[in-house]
């Protein structure tokens, strides 16, 4: 068994993520391989310990932050060779995204899920989350790429658990599935069917929906936050990368227009359509990076392949054609390599610009996940824009237009004696929005601690049930990230808040090393390895 950090620096090093929240656990694990993962849960079902499985940190929603024991699996980073033949490749749960595109890339394949934080994100944390990114418009979510999971379930027992294989019945958490939770899935297809229909991208609750049209097991493991079991080896597909791209950059005068234009980009095939709100483009012209000469509502970045430079250039005049009929009052193409990299560059423009601005203004992502039907996505964005006005919060929107789903940075200034009561207003008020229209509150983010107490406002209370099945037959002790996807007695959405300069500070080499996570977008960085670092220096 790895063993327990306990010193208060360490713990506190853990204490936060990418997210908002702050809560320092009760101890360390970094298991450096699979046996030491199954060590460990052996330990905790027999001592009741709780567990939080934990990538890099960088998800938003707090899935890996909290107050028991942390198990830092970013060690387990083993690649191993593309299997040509079969268009996969075996990977470590913390092995990074990007490097493992960069080894399929050599062999002319690629992992077309693709974040925004590839360059840091574990596929074991991709994977819990149902993770998703631009090109899922054209490729779909992390599930449809899983082709396997070596999983460690909550009594220590271990499996692998392979698309199109029967379920291994000789787990006890499998067999209870199949007694207890199985039926009760095929009594209430038409209400999983019907919750959130239309929504194209989900990674809230457990997916009920994607097990319903597969039977497939591991459908429920991808996207279940380490919940129901710890993934300690992933086997995923992979595609052919394509011959070229060219982008299109086109502006709105209406965000219905824009909508209209995503819709027929996704029914073109565009393999990536995003979204660019009036509030994100205001950021960026206050910073002098672009300026529109007539009055835009919202700008759609878009990319289209070919198998060669000439049909991706084909492609690319047939969508702007299009755009051009939804309403655009302006298409700009982009046919190499370095122009589109300049196009695409706006859609990172506001991050430095957000960080040049007051530092008491903190955007702060706790309304940063919601997809809805496409139709409503216009209704959808106006409603974010008119809540955060009501409470006098500025916000920059911005997603992935095709599939409906939005981004938002609500800026918050820390010195504002209300300002608590503000965001808590604030997350109310999206959550009845995202009800009201149908929608989910996580897209591909997941529910974390942030968004779990809230599910009873977006799933109807039969599937809630089913939710609490599942997780008892997997996990009937609790042990396995206990307040996600099913909420414990009394928990709210919103607890500590690391920006609140009211809370303690945490100790100084704990501190140091988070800051340099976050300046330096460091998270795959070891947390333990910055503290010590930062004590050799002393």
């Amino acid at each position: 068994m790895p063993h327990l950090v306990r010193d208060l620096v360490s713990r506190a090093a853990y204490s936060e993520g990418a997210g908002i929240a702050r809560a320092v656990p009760q101890a360390i694990a970094t298991p450096r391989t699979p046996e030491e993962v199954v060590a460990l849960v052996r330990w905790a079902a027999g001592t009741h310990a709780a567990l939080i499985p934990r990538g890099s940190g960088s998800g938003m929603a707090g899935g890996a932050v909290g107050d028991e024991i942390i198990v830092d699996l970013s060690r387990q980073r083993e690649i191993h060779a593309v299997n040509h033949g079969a268009c996969t490749i075996a990977v470590g749960a913390g092995a990074i995204r990007d490097a493992v595109d960069a080894s399929a890339q050599r062999a002319g394949l690629r992992l077309p899920v693709d974040p925004s934080s590839g360059a840091f994100c574990t596929v074991g944390g991709m994977v819990a989350t149902n993770a998703a990114g631009p090109h899922t418009l054209r490729y779909g979510p992390m599930r449809r790429w899983v082709r396997a999971l070596d999983c460690v379930f909550a009594d220590g027992r271990r499996a692998s658990i392979r698309r199109g294989a029967p379920p291994p019945r000789d787990l006890p958490a499998v067999q209870r599935f199949l007694d207890d939770v199985q039926p009760a899935i095929a009594t209430l297809t038409r209400e999983i069917n019907a919750a959130h229909a239309g929504v194209i991208k989900d990674s809230s609750g457990y997916a009920l929906r994607p097990f319903l049209e597969t039977g497939d097991l591991i459908d429920l493991l991808v996207g279940s936050e380490g919940t129901l079991a710890m993934f300690v080896g992933i086997e995923l597909a992979l595609t052919p990368a394509p011959g070229a791209t060219s982008s299109l950059l086109a502006t709105f005068t209406t965000l219905e227009g824009a909508v209209t234009a995503a819709v027929r980009a996704r029914n073109f095939g565009a393999s990536a359509c995003e979204l660019l709100d009036k509030t994100f483009l205001d950021v960026v012209a206050e910073g002098g990076s672009i300026r529109f000469e007539q009055e835009v509502d919202a700008v759609l970045l878009a990319e289209v392949e070919g198998e060669t430079a000439a049909s991706a250039e084909t492609n690319a005049h047939l969508l702007q054609h299009a755009f051009a009929q939804s309403g655009a009052s302006s298409v700009r193409l982009a046919l190499d390599r370095d122009t589109e990299h300049e196009l695409w560059s706006l859609r990172h423009a506001a991050s430095p610009i957000l960080n040049r601005l007051d530092p008491s203004l903190k955007s702060m992502q706790f309304i940063e996940d919601g997809a809805v039907p496409p139709e409503r996505l216009p209704e959808y964005v106006r409603g974010v824009r008119r809540a955060l006005e009501q409470v006098g919060i500025r916000g920059v929107i911005f997603g992935h237009a095709g599939d409906a789903h939005v981004h938002v940075n609500p800026l918050v200034d820390v010195r504002q004696p209300d300002w608590r009561d503000r965001i808590e207003h604030l997350l109310d008020a999206i959550v009845t929005l995202t009800a009201s229209l149908g929608g989910t509150l996580a897209g591909e983010h997941g529910d974390g601690r942030l968004r779990t107490p809230l599910l009873s406002r977006v799933w109807p209370a039969s599937l809630l049930g089913v939710f609490a099945q599942l997780k008892n037959a997997f996990d009937p002790d609790g042990i396995l990230n206990p307040g996600v996807k099913v909420p414990l007695a009394g928990q709210r959405p919103l607890g500590d808040i690391k920006y609140d300069p009211s809370l303690a500070p945490l100790p100084a080499l704990a501190r140091a090393a988070l800051d340099k996570v976050e300046r330096d977008r460091a998270y795959a960085s070891s947390r333990l390895d910055l503290v010590e670092s930062g004590r050799t220096q002393r």
